[in-house]
């Protein structure tokens, strides 16, 4: 069974995740993602009061920019919110925007090389190790969880150029792939997913593939998802985006989980003006059409 998730944007202000997350574990949906897009919101606090607002519905950051972050600070959150929330809380981290990160100082010269020592430590110390390393850019002394999760975790990493796909088969327990990415493109990141998992020789268990699927419902819903396309320097593009009733958007989800995803969290356009009726959309007209 395809996963279905709903993103709540950081374009809208704080004080309106509370509607948004009761609205989504009310309705049955899957999972609520969030992002921490510079400068607007938190992800961790966020989504340790979209937990907390909730019962059940699984939260998501999606991601958190590893420039920003100490992998230990990083690390310790994230225990902290398994530990609190045991089976809802998703993480995500990767590069975080170039510009953005060259903004706050902490743009690195290699950013493959900061992801993949990052990861590696995260997963470590979530792991319960105790972890000594010296690294381009991650330096840990000794540093171990005194609260480490009480079971596994998956560390999900996001990724766009063909390399990073690959880093996250290599050191990553799943694959965040943005809105701009097709079906055919869903099935090119498989199989480079599982050539970083053959190269680092790891198993052949599950890796998990989330995709985001710009959706829109309603008046204007097109000219919506063609300007939020343009924005995303991928205008222009027919097999992106999906605009339309219920039926077509289950359509467009469908055509992404057969190309290889295992979670398709809808992302609603940057002016969608009505994030809690987006919420109920995705939760009860299109979460009964996917298999």
């Amino acid at each position: 069974m395809t996963t279905l998730g709903a993103v709540f944007r950081p374009q809208l202000a704080p004080e309106r995740l509370r509607s948004v997350a009761r609205l989504a574990d009310a309705s049955g949906l899957d999972e609520l993602w969030l992002w921490e897009d510079c400068f607007r919101e938190g992800g961790i606090s966020t989504a340790a009061a979209a937990l907390a607002w909730t019962e059940r519905v699984r939260v998501g950051v999606g991601l958190l920019p590893v420039p920003l972050r100490n992998v230990a600070v990083t690390a310790m959150e994230a225990a902290t919110l398994h530990r609190m929330f045991p089976g809802r809380a998703i993480l995500g981290v990767g590069h975080g925007v170039q510009d953005w990160m060259g903004q706050v100082g902490a743009r690195a010269e290699s950013p493959l090389t900061l992801l993949r020592e990052h990861l590696v430590a995260l997963r470590a110390l979530l792991a319960g190790e105790r972890v000594t390393t010296e690294g381009r850019y991650v330096r840990l002394d000794d540093v171990a969880l005194d609260w480490p999760p009480t079971g596994p975790v998956d560390v999900l990493a996001g990724a766009t150029g063909p390399r990073t796909v690959r880093l996250t088969g290599e050191a990553a327990d799943g694959t965040i792939l943005t809105c701009t990415t097709s079906p055919e493109e869903v099935r090119r990141a498989r199989r480079l997913i599982g050539e970083g998992r053959d190269a680092a020789g790891r198993a052949g268990g599950p890796h998990q593939v989330v995709v985001y699927l710009l959706a829109a419902t309603g008046p204007g819903a097109d000219e919506r998802v063609r300007a939020d396309l343009t924005v995303e320097g991928a205008g222009g593009r027919t097999d992106l985006g999906v605009a339309g009733d219920a039926g077509a958007v289950a359509e467009a989800v469908e055509r992404l989980a057969e190309a290889g995803a295992d979670s398709v969290v809808l992302q609603p356009t940057s002016d969608e003006p009505d994030p809690e009726g987006f919420v109920r959309f995705v939760a009860e007209e299109v979460r009964p059409l996917v298999p």
